[in-house]
C-alpha cells in the first residue's frame, strides 16, 4: 500500500484518485509492479493489507 516500509500509503479510505495513478505495489518474483487506477473516482474500501499475499484476479480495492 506504500512505496516503502514506514512511508505514507499511495491511497487511503476516501482518497480521490485519477486514472493512471499508482494505487499499490505488488511484488512478484522480487520485482515490484505498480497497480494503477483504471479510472478516476473515490476509494471507499481497501480489501488488502500491506504484506498480505494476493492471487491473480483478486480484487484489491474498490473505486467508485
Amino acid at each position: 500500500l506504500a512505496p516503502e516500509p514506514g512511508a505514507a500509503p499511495f491511497v487511503t479510505l476516501g482518497s480521490r484518485v485519477a486514472q493512471g495513478q499508482t494505487l499499490l505495489l505488488i511484488e512478484a518474483m522480487k520485482t515490484y509492479n505498480q497497480i494503477k487506477a483504471p479510472r478516476a473516482g473515490t476509494v471507499p474500501r481497501i480489501l488488502v493489507e500491506s504484506g498480505m499475499p494476493v492471487e491473480y484476479g483478486e480484487p484489491l480495492l474498490i473505486i467508485e
